[in-house]
């Protein structure tokens, strides 16, 4: 139908098993989902409650069992590698807990990767990722290796590999796992402000304080979602008083 606006993600019935048999392992069952294109939301559910099955199949790094996974109104099953590569590459952008950054290899460098897979040329892409860098906080340290960067900083080198592809998707896999609560305080807010600008989250979280940040939390147990919760808009902040 022309005009018609796909949400970013939507899960119709899917359901994914791995293994055969009696030792068949149900990660999700019947699950149905819509996640609309600008929304913050998080997901939460005790482990082997299918969360990372989940972002798995939203990411486009695995296919469900049965039923329908689409992005952006494109069905996942469909795709051939190339054009599933190419998707994963440009519209979804990735963050781990482990960070998954290259060891002995600058910032700037980390940045470049998706770049250079997408073939972009050297002067954009150092330009790009530079701008990356200096929307994390983190201009200045541009030749550090992660060895050289904190915890949290190595999260926000990622974040910016994340984004430097320009994604309207973010898929972000207990970010905040791994590094202290101030720093777990910085990146949230960079999340915050990357879903201010339009982008799409997508975050799993198994603490409560973090997955407060997101507009939507989504509760999982056994495969299924047991939970639905939309948070109420911030109120405006007062008025100063005039002089």
């Amino acid at each position: 139908m022309a005009g018609r606006r796909w949400p970013a993600v939507a899960l119709e019935s899917v359901s994914k098993s791995y293994g055969v048999g009696e030792v068949a392992v149900h990660a999700l069952r019947g699950v149905d989902l819509r996640i609309e294109s600008g929304d913050y939301v998080g997901i939460m559910g005790a482990s082997g409650s299918g969360k990372s099955t989940l972002m798995n199949l939203i990411g486009c790094l695995d296919v469900p069992t049965s039923g329908r996974c689409l992005l952006d109104g494109l069905e996942v099953s469909d795709l051939t590698d190339v054009e599933l590569s190419y998707l994963r590459n440009h519209r979804i952008g990735f963050v781990f807990q482990s960070f998954n950054l290259i060891p002995r290899t600058s910032a700037l460098r980390n940045v470049e990767l998706p770049l250079i897979y997408a073939r972009v040329g050297r002067v954009e892409r150092r330009e790009r990722a530079l701008a990356a860098l200096a929307a994390v906080g983190l201009a200045d340290r541009a030749t550090h290796g992660p060895q050289q960067l904190s915890g949290g900083q190595q999260q926000r080198v990622a974040i910016a590999r994340a984004i430097v592809t320009d994604p309207a998707l973010i898929l972000a896999d207990e970010p905040t796992g791994n590094i202290d609560s101030a720093a777990q305080r910085e990146l949230l807010q960079i999340f915050d402000d990357l879903n201010a600008a339009g982008r799409t989250i997508v975050m799993i979280t198994h603490e409560q304080d973090v997955a407060a940040h997101a507009l939507r939390t989504i509760h999982l147990s056994d495969g299924r979602i047991v939970g639905d919760e939309r948070r109420a808009p911030l109120p405006p902040a007062p008025l100063e008083a005039a002089a």
